[in-house]
């Protein structure tokens, strides 16, 4: 075992004994080769199944960065461009004035639509040509491309029904054909999860973040745009059957292995596998945006796709990835060659989130990389 791979070992136990968490699984590249693949704690407490590295967590957001991925994935194939209109690959999204609206503008959380139905239910987000004909239905709250804000749900459905429209396949279908399978990963990257998968999956357990979320205020935009509380991202929605079997790529289920794999793939070789160019990784990297979220109320920078230089990434500005609510992310650092992640079932935020930044800390001194 690895001074590193030891190291972040002694960390999650200590997660796992402390109580701060239940079920814990981190994996890390560096230069495209695995340095860590650990895990601990029980993936569903109700049978006392343990974690093992082929545990699979629904992750939330942190799917986001996998969406970003097959749009540039499909860009390198030359079979989505950036800067054409979302309209010209899917007609009917030119309503309400969105005809110039680009994927430039969805992977920068800029198209205007982050609102979702009012009476938008848990069933209806597994619809998916319900789901993308209301999306398609929407006014934008501002010009597209003239602000931000982040696109919690609609992110996924707008890219997700761009690419099935350039591609004749289902988003999953691409991620499968052109990322996991090619990353040996097709049984551990998912939208929507196969049947034969579903029993590894963890089981998601409430730890504060939904009452951290209960007490938010409700004038809170991100509550405005998504005001029924059966759609927040919850342990209790992450646990349906039907919401983890549907394609809703605004989230993903995965293990960490898998999603540390595929972003050491974005920024180097992971076994010979290169997703992107290095061109490309520079211009989806580079800060297309820092402007005030206005679902959020304050400036988050965004690459095409991802957020750049969270704290948990160490604050390097040309780190890019994404979290997801509760406590997951994944990321990759070019800089340094380092791809993380880390996913598991106690969902947490604010104080008690400490998961991530712990362990990628301690990625980082045991490799002598210095925060900023």
């Amino acid at each position: 075992m690895t001074d590193v791979q030891a190291r972040v070992q002694k960390a999650i136990d200590r997660l796992v004994e402390t109580g701060q968490e239940t079920g814990i699984q981190t994996a890390a590249y560096l230069h495209g080769f695995q340095i860590v693949d650990a895990w601990a704690g029980t993936a569903d407490p109700g049978s006392g199944r343990r974690v093992d590295g082929d545990s699979l967590f629904h992750s939330f957001s942190t799917g986001k960065g996998v969406t970003a991925t097959v749009v540039h994935v499909l860009a390198e194939q030359g079979l989505i461009d950036y800067d054409t209109p979302i309209a010209y690959y899917w007609p009917e999204f030119a309503a309400r004035g969105k005809q110039n609206t680009t994927v430039r503008h969805a992977l920068t959380h800029s198209v205007g639509v982050p609102q979702m139905p009012v009476d938008v239910t848990a069933e209806d987000l597994c619809d998916w040509d319900a789901m993308c004909t209301a999306v398609a239905d929407r006014e934008p709250l501002w010009e597209p491309g003239t602000a931000t804000g982040y696109h919690a749900w609609t992110f996924g459905w707008i890219l997700g029904e761009t690419i099935r429209r350039a591609t004749g396949r289902t988003i999953s279908q691409v991620l499968r054909e052109d990322i996991a399978r090619p990353l040996g990963v097709a049984d551990s990257l998912f939208f929507g999860v196969s049947e034969d998968a579903a029993p590894r999956l963890a089981t998601l357990l409430e730890g504060n973040w939904e009452t951290m979320l209960s007490t938010l205020p409700t004038s809170w935009p991100f509550f405005r745009a998504i005001p029924n509380r059966d759609v927040w991202p919850t342990a209790t929605l992450g646990n349906r059957p039907d919401y983890l079997r549907a394609d809703i790529p605004a989230g993903g289920t995965m293990t960490a292995r898998a999603a540390a794999r595929m972003y050491a793939a974005l920024i180097g070789e992971a076994d010979g596998v290169r997703l992107i160019s290095p061109e490309r990784l520079t211009q989806v990297s580079a800060v297309a945006t820092e402007q005030s979220d206005r679902m959020f109320g304050h400036p988050v920078p965004k690459g095409l796709g991802y957020f750049l230089g969270l704290p948990e990434m160490g604050g390097h500005r040309t780190a890019f990835g994404m979290h997801g609510s509760g406590g997951s992310i994944a990321f990759a650092d070019p800089e340094h060659g380092l791809a993380f992640a880390l996913t598991h079932n106690r969902l947490t935020g604010g104080p008690d989130d400490v998961a991530a930044q712990t362990v990628a800390d301690e990625i980082r001194a045991a490799l002598g990389i210095a925060r900023r």
